[in-house]
């Protein structure tokens, strides 16, 4: 029977409005500023109570929103209602005009139109952008288990840090967990997304939106969100051990970027450890303080940047099996630690999006620790050899004339040079940021974030993730092919040759 996710009322309602654009203060303060352009052209009596009951609604909304953190998308809608006040109070001073003697001064109406017409622009302007840059809703998780999350920052002393000249500096990487979870009060406060904190949430942001030459502010939503898990939530009291998947995000990506996909395997009884690699994320915030930028970036010539993906695809891998070290030495309990005893480090799989997916595939070489490798539409880098003795799901979006002619057969090769059965999964009406968290608070631009929707991609690719790793983890009978087919158009490569 499937166990009910604690507290999942309460996120349902809390879903319900932090769903829309803007939030019912913001909505209100919009509906405000209509009214306020929309006085203008009442009837003469109606006119002073419409623009009273206007302000009364705005002024108090206004200042509400500047106490908690005026959002970008709002500042137009106050602009155009700044613009509108004006024109809006001039009815309300023409009785005392005639009381002094003085002429009523009314604007022509044909004065009149395209100043309302370019506030009513202003105004619907705030709810566009707040459409097109939302603050994300992450999905509830579909499983049986409520999701906890924390932070460890762990330290290789016996690898140096190859991005620095410094010959003591040592390789040290921040990795979240996401794993199941007890269950916790009602309205617990879930996670923050980005970060452990708003600040590292606003610094992560601002680096992601800097990395793509974007202003910072266009990130202040994803800055604001928060997550379906809760930070620092007991581990799960059923006493069973969990399977460990270990996570690489793209390049320049971050270890969140994947949160709910994360999310949503904890849910089902996994343990998710994403990891930010210093000098490669946009921004890895460290327990002292400091913040690392990225120092990785494109050449603009294809063969020397090849070689530095190469590079950097080799330094990820190190990083990621040496994170598995780490949590099989915190399963056998080298320091007190709630997850101790309940890591199933014998069943490992790992995964990556895009470059962290060539990392992973480079990891399951030559670690063979890990059981079962996840490539989330990642180009292959780095050596073909040794051939993967793991199986494989490769999640790709649809190739087009646009898509790199080297990828499919890069890609192809390292598949069918394996030894086990593997799987590449081209998933319809995805893009690139598809396998990633991107659909939730990014544009709804096809080429940008694929034709499914906010929720629909990310939904697909965790539950396709889901029935690969059930099957190559915990054994589960059957074909996964079955149940992988379902969400797009699979071939099965096996070791024999046979597809």
């Amino acid at each position: 029977m499937r166990r009910r996710v604690p507290g999942a009322e309460h996120d349902r309602v809390t879903e319900n409005t932090a769903g829309l654009p803007m939030s019912p203060l913001e909505t209100l303060a919009l509906l405000g500023a209509l009214a306020l352009v929309a006085a203008r052209w009442l009837a003469p009596a109606a006119r002073p109570r419409a623009t009273i009951a206007a302000v009364a609604v705005l002024v108090p909304c206004a200042v509400a929103l500047g106490m908690t953190g005026i959002r970008w998308q709002l500042l137009p809608v106050l602009a155009g209602a700044a613009l509108a006040l004006p024109f809006a109070l001039l009815p309300l001073l023409r009785p005392l005009r005639r009381r002094r003697g003085r002429p009523a001064w009314r604007a022509r109406w044909w004065l009149a139109l395209p100043g309302s017409a370019a506030c009513a622009g202003l105004i619907a302007a705030g709810p566009l952008a707040a459409w097109a840059f939302p603050v994300p809703v992450f999905p509830e998780p579909s499983g049986g288990f409520a999701v906890g999350t924390r932070v460890v920052q762990w330290t290789d002393q016996g690898r140096p840090e190859t991005f620095t000249a410094d010959p003591d500096d040592r390789r040290t990487v921040v990795v979240q967990l996401w794993y199941p979870a007890r269950r916790s009060p009602a309205g617990a406060p879930r996670a923050q997304y980005l970060g452990r904190t708003r600040q590292e949430a606003r610094t992560v942001a601002g680096a992601l939106a800097g990395g793509v030459g974007l202003p910072g502010f266009l990130m202040d939503g994803v800055a604001r969100a928060r997550s379906r898990s809760v930070l620092d939530a007991p581990v799960d009291g059923g006493g069973g051990r969990f399977p460990v998947v270990l996570f690489s995000p793209g390049s320049g990506g971050v270890r969140t970027q994947n949160t709910a996909w994360a999310e949503e395997l904890a849910s089902h009884g996994y343990v998710v450890a994403a990891l930010d690699h210093p000098y490669d994320s946009a921004a890895v915030v460290l327990a002292d303080g400091r913040t690392l930028t990225s120092e990785t970036s494109s050449s603009g010539d294809r063969d020397k940047d090849e070689e530095l993906a190469a590079g950097w695809t080799a330094v990820r891998a190190a990083d990621l099996g040496f994170v598995l070290g780490r949590l099989e030495a915190l399963d056998r309990g080298e320091g007190a630690d709630p997850l101790t005893g309940r890591l199933d480090t014998g069943r490992a799989a790992v995964a990556g999006h895009s470059m962290g997916g060539a990392a992973a595939l480079q990891a399951a070489r030559q670690d063979h620790r890990f059981q079962a490798v996840v490539d989330l539409d990642g180009f292959p880098h780095g050596p073909a050899s040794p051939a993967l003795g793991r199986p494989v799901l490769a999640l790709t979006q649809a190739l087009t004339p646009a898509t790199d002619p080297r990828y499919l057969p890069r890609l192809t090769e390292a598949l069918a040079s394996g030894t086990a059965t593997s799987y590449r999964l081209t998933v319809p009406g995805a893009a690139h940021l598809t396998f990633m968290d991107g659909p939730l608070y990014l544009p709804p631009v096809p080429s940008l974030i694929g034709s499914l929707g906010r929720t629909e991609g990310p939904r697909v690719v965790a539950a396709a993730t889901l029935a690969f790793l059930d099957s190559a983890l915990r054994g589960d009978p059957g074909d996964p092919a079955g149940a992988l087919r379902a969400y797009g158009s699979l071939s099965v490569v096996r070791p024999d040759g046979g597809g």
